[in-house]
């Protein structure tokens, strides 16, 4: 451990998710997996509702593209070091690579759920007032939900930063996981954090939770609408909804459980940080690409135009 003035710390040791050799080298393939998958998933998403017109006009797919561009750039915040942290000198990340580190995490994650509550809210307009729907949500007011949203995942984020970086770090310097995240941090810090650690379940608990109870509120009511009208166009809306709530679940059950407690270690602590960091970012673009008609014509309409052209290159 490096000090500055033998008081100041200036590097945190990432202990990761194991310390057997053999479960490291399952996690470094599992981890190198989903994090291709992650990349070429969540692209064909962006470049797919990019490509389509009529998709980059609906504003539940011109939400959708922005859901995974944070999904990709969320991966990019904790994946890469965890790789990293499977070899010795990866395990060690600066003061201020930590401080960037939760502040991405949370800018990214704060945006991605109030843009969730975003989406949450397309659907009810689309389903509840289907006449107004394309006047309610135009283009001007779908461009600044987003910038909304944008905002609000900084101000999160500025406000967990600058909480952390007033803490004093002078003894133990090792984070009982494989990224940088609020409640292990403020763990190591040399003093009574009991304030701190209810200013931030404030923060990043309530956030989480009051995100969650609106969105399934909205669900509950675009549940009980649809039980009025079953023809089919109702049923595609059903489905529809059906993987948002999947989408909300993955998300927001981990960041509640996490945040929303006092800061004492669970063992499934890191599983939960896995499937919040890694595990959703991989599986969203499935969960809205499989049971989506239009997202899959899409693709193979963009496939069907430029994969010919892309192996007459080639060849």
């Amino acid at each position: 451990m490096r000090k500055e003035n033998d008081s100041k710390v200036t590097e945190f040791v990432l202990l990761g998710l194991s310390s057997s050799w053999e479960l490291q080298l399952f996690l470094v393939f599992m981890f190198s997996s989903f994090y291709v998958a992650i990349i070429l998933g969540n692209l064909l998403i962006m470049v797919t509702v990019r490509a389509d017109v009529h998709l980059l006009q609906s504003p539940m797919y011109y939400f959708l593209g922005h859901l995974s561009f944070i999904d990709l750039c969320l991966s990019c915040v904790t994946v890469p070091k965890a790789l990293a942290g499977f070899l010795p000198q990866g395990k060690t990340i600066s003061f201020s690579g930590c401080l960037a580190q939760i502040y991405f995490l949370h800018f990214l994650g704060a945006s991605e759920m109030f843009l969730l509550t975003v989406m949450a809210y397309d659907r009810y307009v689309a389903i509840c007032d289907p006449l107004h729907y394309l006047i309610v949500m135009n283009h001007r007011l779908c461009l600044q939900l987003v910038l909304a949203c944008w905002c609000g995942g900084f101000i999160h984020s500025i406000t967990q930063v600058i909480l952390v970086i007033q803490l004093p770090f002078c003894g133990p310097n090792e984070l009982d996981n494989f990224y940088c995240d609020v409640p292990q941090v403020i763990k190591l810090a040399c003093m009574n954090t009991y304030l701190v650690e209810v200013l931030m379940v404030s923060n990043s608990g309530l956030l989480s939770l009051i995100c969650f109870l609106v969105l399934l509120f909205s669900y509950a009511v675009i549940l009980i609408t649809l039980r009025t009208r079953l023809h089919r166009r109702q049923s595609k809306a059903l489905s529809t909804c059906a993987s948002h709530v999947t989408v909300v679940s993955l998300i927001f059950v981990p960041c509640v459980f996490i945040y929303l407690r006092p800061f004492w270690s669970f063992s499934v602590d890191k599983v939960f940080s896995v499937f919040y960091t890694v595990i959703t970012p991989m599986l969203n673009p499935f969960i809205y690409t499989l049971r989506n008609t239009d997202m899959k014509t899409a693709m193979k309409k963009l496939i069907k135009n430029h994969v010919p052209f892309c192996c007459l290159v080639k060849g």
